[in-house]
C-alpha cells in the first residue's frame, strides 16, 4: 500500500468509530494507546502501525482485510470477496442453499 493510499486511513477509521458510537478515549483505551495517537491517526497526521490495525480492526468487529480494502480502493474488490467467502464459511448448508436461490433471484 502507497503512502497516497494511507490518506484514506483517518477518515475511515473515524468513521467506523463513530459508527460504533465510541469516543476517541474508549478506543485509545482498548488498542492501549493515547487519545492524542488516535486524534492524530483520524487526522492523517500518523499512520497506525500494523498491531494496531490489527486490534483496531478486531474491535470494529470487521476483518483486518476489509479494513485495508475500506482504505486502499484498488484492494476493495479482494476485500469484498474476502469478507463474503468469510461470512458463507460460518453458514449451514441450508442458509447457503438459500443464499444461492436468493442471488439467482437478483441476478433475474
Amino acid at each position: 500500500m502507497s503512502n497516497d493510499q494511507f490518506e484514506n486511513l483517518g477518515p475511515q477509521v473515524k468513521e467506523l468509530r463513530i459508527q460504533m458510537k465510541l469516543t476517541q478515549a474508549e478506543v485509545a483505551n482498548a488498542l492501549n494507546v493515547t487519545p492524542g495517537y488516535i486524534s492524530n491517526v483520524e487526522n492523517n497526521r500518523t499512520a497506525m502501525s500494523l498491531r494496531v490495525l490489527i486490534y483496531y480492526a478486531r474491535l470494529m468487529n470487521i476483518t483486518l482485510d476489509s479494513l485495508i480494502g475500506r482504505i486502499a480502493p484498488d484492494y476493495k474488490q479482494t476485500a469484498l470477496d474476502n469478507e463474503l467467502m468469510q461470512l458463507i464459511s460460518k453458514m449451514d448448508d441450508d442458509q447457503k442453499t438459500k443464499l444461492i436461490k436468493t442471488i439467482k433471484l437478483w441476478r433475474k
